[in-house]
C-alpha cells in the first residue's frame, strides 16, 4: 500500500536515536556530566555530535578523557533533570532560555558516580552500559555549527544482566536503551526480527535459532 507524503520543514530532527550522558573533566578537576542524543558507533569508535557552547566541547578539546553511559528508559527523568542544565559560568549565549549554571550535575540529576578504571572522569551508576573512551578527533562540522568528537572506547562496563551468559555479547531482549525520538523519551517496544548478522539468537525469538 503507498501513500501520499507531505512536504514539512521540522525544527529538529531527532528521528529516535539513544540517549547516552557524557562524563568529562574540568579545568579544575571537577567533572561535567552532560546528556546527548546525537551518538552513534563505528566499530569501536563512538561519534558525538556537540553544541560548540558546551562545556562538553570545551573540556574534549582539552582533556580527552570521557565515558559514555547508556541509561535505561527508567532513568529518562533524571536525563531531563540534566537538560536545563550547563557546566558553563557564565551561561553562553547560545543556550536556550531556563538554562542555568549547575556545578554538580551528578547531585542534581540525582544520579551516581562511580570510579572508571582507565580513565579520569566517573562512570554513571546504574547505568546498564558505560563506555570508557578517548577523544581521538574533536573538530567543527562541515556546517560550522557543531562539533564533531570520534571517541575510541577503551573499555566496556555491563550490567550482568543484560549480558548473555558466557558470552561477550549484550542481550538485545534483555537491552534497552532510552530513545530520544522528536524531543520525546521513548523504550524499546518488542522484537520484531534480527539481522542475518545477529550472534544473539534464540528459539524463543521472531526468526527461530541460528
Amino acid at each position: 500500500m503507498t501513500t501520499d507524503h507531505v512536504t514539512i520543514e521540522p525544527s529538529i530532527l531527532y528521528f529516535g536515536t539513544p540517549v547516552v550522558l557524557l562524563s568529562t573533566e574540568n579545568a579544575d578537576g571537577s567533572f561535567n556530566l552532560a546528556p546527548m542524543s546525537s551518538a552513534w558507533a563505528l566499530g569501536q569508535v563512538i561519534v558525538l555530535g556537540l553544541g560548540p557552547e558546551g562545556q562538553t566541547a570545551r573540556n574534549l578539546a582539552h582533556r580527552s578523557d570521557l565515558v559514555i553511559s547508556l541509561p535505561a528508559p527508567g532513568q529518562w527523568a533524571a536525563v531531563e533533570r540534566l537538560a536545563p542544565l550547563t557546566g558553563r559560568d557564565p551561561v553562553p549565549a547560545g543556550k536556550p532560555d531556563g538554562c542555568r549554571f549547575e556545578p554538580d550535575k551528578f547531585a542534581a540529576a540525582g544520579l551516581g558516580a562511580e570510579p572508571s578504571e582507565g580513565v579520569r572522569p566517573p562512570r554513571v551508576a546504574g547505568c546498564p552500559l558505560q563506555f570508557e573512551a578517548r577523544a581521538a578527533s574533536v573538530r567543527r562540522d562541515v556546517s560550522g555549527s557543531f562539533v564533531i568528537a570520534e571517541a575510541a572506547v577503551s573499555r566496556v562496563h555491563a550490567d550482568p544482566r543484560i549480558v548473555v551468559p558466557g558470552t561477550q555479547h549484550v542481550d538485545p531482549t534483555a537491552w534497552s536503551p532510552l530513545i530520544y525520538n522528536f524531543r520525546h523519551y521513548f523504550g524499546l517496544g518488542a522484537e520484531l526480527g534480527h539481522s542475518y548478522r545477529s550472534r544473539t539468537i534464540s528459539e524463543n525469538r521472531p526468526g527461530g535459532a541460528a
